[in-house]
């Protein structure tokens, strides 16, 4: 059996930039192990696989250790491969997955629009005081996502404290609260800077010991600096090593978030016929 590979950078205009996502168009769904075996050789933060056609899909998200709910980036690279390397048409294109229907369509000067759910900020058990602790920095807030994961949010008090952020997660999981395995680390952006706020994402906990560009994360951080900022259309940079650059759009039940991809190899995976 042969199947196609794509890697491709997304969020960013260039590679080696933003988050690198493996893409494989599958023609039928193969057992959960050998996909998630597939994640694990491709070793990138998520392998995204997909089965469909004409511009309606369903499309499942691997780590290197496990399938996950919600995945941006490999939402963004999947579009881009189905319209710029497998010869899809559709001007929208629509995802069947584990957190609901996402789609796709094409915005100005090659970027990916992605539609998702919006999910407002929710009260935390782990204080802005304890984890300010834990970290070694200031923290002014601290908030969980209503999307019904395990994240913790927290609101540091310049974009310099996010990018030099060194997490110990060994000292988060001594919380009486609980293990913390995901953290998103979030500030307005500095004055000057053409982006509206900042972020970094730490998940350890799904085998990413930081994500370099999160779209899905984006789905709550930008409702909470639309509220903070007065505006509903902001530019988002993620200050990982490789980078991110989000743009969104914050609506009444939805976040429209937007960014670029590029191609760095396309190759093929032989598989054992009886796979």
């Amino acid at each position: 059996m042969k199947l196609p590979l794509y890697q491709i950078d997304a969020f960013t205009r260039r590679l080696f930039g933003g988050n690198p996502a493996a893409v494989m168009p599958l023609p039928h769904w193969l057992p959960d192990a050998t996909l998630q075996a597939l994640a694990a050789e491709n070793n990138l933060a998520e392998t995204a696989f997909l089965t469909g056609q004409k511009g309606r899909y369903h499309l499942r998200w691997f780590t290197p250790l496990t399938e996950v709910e919600f995945c941006g980036h490999a939402t963004l690279a999947t579009a881009w491969a189905l319209w710029d390397r497998l010869g899809e048409t559709a001007e929208t294109l629509t995802f069947q997955t584990r957190i609901g229907e996402l789609s796709a369509t094409r915005g100005e000067g090659g970027a990916v629009v992605l539609d998702f759910p919006r999910f407002g900020a929710l009260p935390v058990a782990v204080s802005p005081l304890e984890l300010s602790e834990r970290l070694g920095v200031p923290v002014l807030a601290t908030f969980t996502s209503a999307d019904g994961y395990d994240s913790v949010f927290a609101v540091l008090d310049s974009q310099a404290a996010v990018q030099a952020l060194a997490p110990d997660f060994a000292r988060l999981r001594e919380l009486d609260s609980g293990n913390i395995t995901d953290l998103v680390v979030t500030a307005r952006a500095s004055a000057g800077s053409i982006a509206d706020f900042v972020s970094r994402v730490f998940a350890p906990g799904v085998g990413i010991p930081e994500d370099p560009a999160t779209g899905s994360a984006h789905s709550t951080l930008a409702p909470y600096w639309a509220a903070k900022l007065g505006r509903t259309v902001l530019t988002a940079h993620q200050l990982s090593a490789r980078g991110g650059e989000l743009h969104c759009e914050v609506l009444k039940t939805r976040v429209r978030v937007s960014g670029h991809a590029v191609l760095y190899s396309e190759g093929t995976v032989f598989l054992p016929e009886d796979t």
